[in-house]
């Protein structure tokens, strides 16, 4: 993948990021912390059912595309089983007990919630084949363009209620966001309707589906694992703590998650780009190469996350106050998500999805005992720690794995790093309050030894930004970098 295109991947996260934090603190301030739980529960249930009913197929069709001449039959045979379960269950669940969904959910008895909740869940899933077109055809701006946008219309609509709307409600909110992901699944449609309108003429072939079946099925344990791994702590906060330490929690992992836009660009670059990399026969030197980099990107996140957590408190409700001591730990589930993608990619090279999904069971085992220990004493701070240390735990046996039916590879460094940040982030959520000038010495006495470690992976860095700015001079004067090279004034 070029430069051009990753950057085009990149505008997506970052635009994301930059709107989320200016939409998080109005959401703060305008809507209680149960409301903000309430949302958590609903993408806690959307995230489910898009791993549980599309049956493993996306990855199928991501790991066949390359391989495959009929692109519009493969998208059909992997998006046809999940989308027609999935619709036949909501309208079921909505006609026999309207409101079901939305006591599951919210604690309230309301159909119309139950409706909208059925709505943002089955958007999210037609969204999650088609983000995947974009991203296996290297479409990097309409990709980013598509989670941009729905994100500025859902700023609007908080900022309409905030300007216009007194009382403000969570029907409003639940609302708001519904829009917004249902604007994403229309850019999306609107930007591959090359590739999906075809696909609805093309012939289900059962040959092909009985082979993408047999390498996504067991994906679905694994999917579930995964989301069992990375929802625990919102399920166990709903049922044994309260909805305000659920939206304290909630906001905690929104703040990381934006913090975690290096996870984002790399998860949606990365599947494309390794799969492409091991048709060409050109794989093993430069997964090892870009598991450094990550590696090093991981770890000065969370060390610039723990040294200026402290401007969290300057820009939320005294209620969100333990955010700050939260954030660091909270970081775990999307870096270490993204190093384990690539450290451990081998498992999906070797088509050995199983050890994936036995990795998911291990680390969702842990947190599930970890969150049923931790939350009822600790709250938010308990799921922080308790899903910290399972995705760590994830990371280390999905590498083990991966090495295993693969290749070894590098990981010394990579499991040191790694334990030590989140060491630390562990320690900030139970210590930082009391002793903060402590730990503020010790992220910066962490980034002063990563800057050591990783030099090689910052010159290179510096190098890029370099000649990115040398780009944009050159291009200010008028004159392509070939012209200044030969010397054209």
């Amino acid at each position: 993948m070029n430069k051009s295109k990753l950057l085009g991947f990149a505008l997506g996260p970052l635009g994301s990021a930059a709107i989320g934090f200016v939409t998080l603190p109005m959401l703060a301030w305008f809507f209680s912390a149960e409301d903000i739980g309430r949302i958590a529960m609903l993408q806690v249930a959307t995230n489910f059912a898009v791993i549980l009913f599309t049956f493993g197929l996306d990855q199928s069709y991501a790991r066949e595309y390359h391989e495959t001449a009929d692109k519009p039959a493969l998208l059909k045979a992997a998006t046809l089983p999940g989308l027609a379960t999935l619709a036949v269950l909501l309208l079921a669940l909505l006609a026999l007990k309207p409101g079901l969904l939305s006591q599951a959910l919210f604690a309230v008895d309301d159909g119309t919630l139950s409706a909208i909740a059925a709505a943002s869940i089955l958007a999210t899933f037609v969204s999650r084949f088609l983000s995947v077109i974009l991203r296996m055809e290297e479409k990097g701006f309409a990709f980013s363009m598509s989670q941009v946008l729905p994100k500025l219309l859902f700023l609007a609509l908080v900022v309409a209620y905030a300007l216009a709307v007194p009382g403000r409600t969570f029907l409003m909110l639940v609302a708001a966001y519904t829009v917004s992901i249902v604007a994403v699944m229309f850019a999306y449609a609107w930007n591959t309707r090359h590739a999906w309108v075809p696909a609805l003429a093309a012939r289900l072939d059962r040959r092909r589906l009985r082979h993408l079946v047999a390498f996504g099925f067991p994906l679905i344990f694994g999917g579930v694992a995964s989301w069992a791994l990375m929802a625990m702590d919102r399920v166990f906060l709903r049922q044994l703590s309260t909805l305000t330490e659920l939206g304290v929690f909630s906001v905690a992992a929104s703040i990381a998650a934006a913090a975690g836009i290096v996870s984002s660009i790399f998860s949606t670059v990365w599947a494309p780009t390794v799969y492409r990399w091991a048709a060409e026969g050109d794989a093993q030197a430069k997964i090892d190469a870009v598991t450094h980099h990550l590696l090093a990107a991981v770890v000065l996140i969370f060390v610039a996350t723990g040294l200026l957590s402290w401007v969290l408190a300057l820009v939320l409700p005294a209620t969100y106050d333990r955010v700050q001591y939260i954030v660091a730990a909270s970081l775990a589930p999307p870096l270490l998500y993204a190093l384990s993608e690539c450290a451990a990619v081998g498992i999906s090279l070797a088509r050995r999805s199983m050890y994936s999904m036995a990795a998911s069971f291990l680390a969702a085992a842990a947190n599930v005992a970890g969150n049923y220990l931790l939350v009822p004493r600790l709250g938010a701070g308990g799921a922080a720690i308790s899903t910290a240390v399972s995705f760590l735990l994830f990371l280390v046996v999905r590498t083990e794995f991966s090495c295993r039916v693969w290749r070894p590879v590098p990981r010394v460094r990579l499991y040191l790093a790694t334990t030590a940040v989140t060491a630390l982030a562990v320690a900030f959520v139970l210590y930082g309050e009391r002793h903060r000038g402590l730990f503020l010495l010790m992220w910066a006495g962490l980034g002063l030894l990563s800057l050591a470690w990783f030099r090689s992976s910052l010159s290179l860095a510096a190098r890029a930004c370099a000649k990115a700015m040398q780009g944009v001079r050159l291009r200010a004067t008028g004159l392509s970098p070939g012209l200044r090279r030969n010397g054209v004034q």
